[in-house]
């Protein structure tokens, strides 16, 4: 039920955020200290500031309100998805290639399911990693979490 919520949440802020030059990087909606938060991650090629948060905060509180997607109160934050920054669609993974990523694979791949290491390839759906322990290839449609790993100094 959630899950689908989120999804609208995406499909409903996303048009908007694009009018407003920024990137719907993720939607989460989870009970974190006994109050439910819906936790949108922002992003646009300059970097998100605070002042960025907050006008994405009051351009889609109301719109979400209104569709009364979530049965209970929650507190709706707005945030830059950090150095951190998690991969989801094909675009973050063409964007981190060559970068250090770090995967969670759903099953097993080789009998392993995380993987730490460069982001070398993504072709025809199928991620190409190269760790210390070798040349790694993941089908995107099995990937759990995928992240950036930021190296300072960068």
């Amino acid at each position: 039920m959630y899950t689908q919520a989120v999804q609208e949440v995406s499909l409903l802020i996303e048009p908007i955020l694009n009018e407003m030059g920024i990137e719907l990087v993720d939607v989460e909606y989870l009970s974190e200290g006994g109050r439910w938060i819906l936790r949108i991650y922002v992003d646009r090629p300059a970097g998100i500031v605070l002042d960025d948060c907050v006008r994405v905060s009051r351009e889609i509180e109301d719109i979400i309100e209104v569709r009364d997607l979530f049965h209970h109160s929650y507190v709706l934050e707005v945030s830059s998805p950090g150095l951190n920054r998690p991969l989801k669609r094909e675009k973050d993974f063409v964007r981190a290639l060559g970068k250090d990523v770090q995967i969670q694979m759903a099953a097993p791949v080789n009998g392993r399911r995380n993987f730490r290491g460069r982001l070398d390839s993504f072709d025809e759906g199928v991620l190409c990693v190269v760790t210390e322990g070798g040349r790694f290839f993941l089908p995107r449609e099995g990937v759990k979490k995928a992240n950036l790993i930021y190296k300072f100094g960068e």
